[in-house]
């Protein structure tokens, strides 16, 4: 909705323009690539859009509702850039009387990026810019985004498109292993890892040891979850063993905390992570990457939001702008009668990351500096890309084939799986394994064990 109008609006020139000077080349050719995509949605228009969607109402002469809030977001991201504190106050107080997060997509929309330019002014004006929720997520709080997930899973593709994508190529990773070791680095819930195990015991040869470690921020729900995982793989006769780690992965200090004291060479140890915005998992974002480096896993997964974290304020408010207009327009489609569940889902999950990228996110704010793509890193760490051209593709094929609306796509790109709505691009699924060197230490490692 409001993205159909990004580019035709009269800030946004300025905002590139401005963007494209202080950026190095390598980031602003990229940022400009994924841009160029956004834009190519915008020529669709707004007031077209709106107009399909509720026809009834009537335009706010001479610009309609959804226009008239973009503008007023567009000046007032440039006044927050330019420190222009108080003209950014009067113009989100316009924002807030346009805007209802009950209401049409570019309301709904403009509701939560308006409250996070509220958070972003109250901010700069105290000077104090928290990073993304470094305490332990409350008991409450993760209840709610553990519905609010559920919730998502049901009403759209993406979920599944992440779980069942990193599946198939684990599974075909752990092809012919007998010890498996998974470690998920924002493990939550669990929701991934029962289908896997469905995978690991439909095989003729089943493992002879299953073994998850699990990060996450509240050692309770780890646990939780541990117990849940444990009940599901013993009702298919899989041997099983939780290990769960309160923490970042970016602040483990050396492997053997990751692979255990007594760590069994002979196990093929994954990793998978499911980016998101809802908190900071890494911790330390060099940390993370050192530490990966040092666990030789035989296989990474990783399912990246198709959106940049870095780089200056007026950048990641457009880009935001466009990815979260295209996720509301498509839960619109997807909702039908579940409204509830859909203002569960934008309120505690599409909201709270929303208000992280624009109230908080930014080297400058954190003071860490953070990875803007993360396969892009793997790669310069020694990791190279495994096509997911195969059966993982095929399934995200058959899963977007099941739900009844139009608009979700799939692409593949260099071995990557792209998801997206319309001709944007939402999620990037990617797979990577050890260097050939890497390869040859682990297994020299093996026999020498054996």
């Amino acid at each position: 909705m409001i993205q159909g109008v990004l580019s035709r609006a009269p800030a946004t020139d300025a905002m590139k323009a401005k963007r494209a000077a202080s950026m190095p080349d390598d980031e602003e050719k990229a940022r400009g690539k994924r841009l160029q995509l956004h834009g190519s949605a915008s020529e669709q228009g707004l007031a077209v859009a709106a107009a399909g969607e509720e026809g009834e109402r009537v335009a706010e002469a001479p610009e309609t509702r959804g226009l008239r809030l973009l503008r007023l977001l567009l000046r007032c991201a440039e006044a927050v850039a330019m420190d222009q504190l108080p003209e950014a106050q009067d113009m989100l107080q316009e924002v807030t009387e346009l805007a209802s997060p009950f209401g049409s997509s570019p309301e709904r929309v403009a509701a939560y990026f308006g409250d996070a330019l509220c958070a972003r002014v109250l901010s700069s004006y105290l000077g104090a810019y928290s990073p993304l929720a470094l305490r332990p997520l409350a008991a409450a709080q993760s209840r709610r985004i553990s519905s609010a997930f559920q919730a998502y899973n049901a009403l759209s593709p993406l979920v599944k498109f992440s779980h069942f994508t990193a599946n198939k190529a684990i599974l075909q990773a752990l092809d012919g292993e007998d010890h498996v070791h998974v470690i998920d680095l924002d493990i939550m819930q669990g929701l991934q890892w029962p289908g896997l195990f469905h995978m690991l015991a439909s095989r003729p040869r089943r493992p002879l040891s299953l073994r998850v470690t699990g990060l996450g921020a509240s050692l309770d729900v780890l646990e939780a979850t541990g117990r849940r995982l444990a009940d599901f793989a013993a009702s298919l006769g899989l041997p099983f063993e939780f290990q769960p780690i309160d923490g970042k992965i970016g602040h483990v200090a050396d492997t053997t905390a990751l692979l255990g004291p007594r760590h069994r060479h002979r196990e093929a140890t994954v990793v998978h992570w499911m980016h998101h915005c809802l908190y900071d998992v890494t911790g330390s974002d060099v940390g993370t990457v050192r530490l990966l480096k040092s666990l030789r896993p035989k296989l990474i997964t990783i399912v990246e939001q198709d959106l940049g974290h870095s780089g200056d304020f007026l950048g990641r408010f457009v880009e935001a702008l466009h990815y979260y207009s295209a996720l509301f327009d498509a839960l619109r489609d997807g909702a039908g009668a579940a409204e509830e569940e859909r203002h569960a889902v934008e309120r505690q999950l599409l909201g709270a990351e929303i208000r992280n990228i624009v109230a908080v996110g930014g080297p400058k704010r954190t003071g860490e500096v953070r990875v803007e793509r993360w396969g892009d890193e793997l790669r310069r760490a020694g990791f190279r890309p495994v096509s997911l051209a195969g059966s993982p593709a095929a399934q995200a094929r058959l899963l977007i084939g099941m739900y009844p609306w139009k608009g979700y796509t799939l692409a593949e790109e260099d071995g990557c799986l792209k998801l997206g709505w319309k001709d944007l691009s939402l999620l990037t699924a990617s797979s990577w394994e050890p260097t050939e060197d890497d390869h040859a230490a682990v297994a020299e490692q093996k026999r020498h064990d054996s």
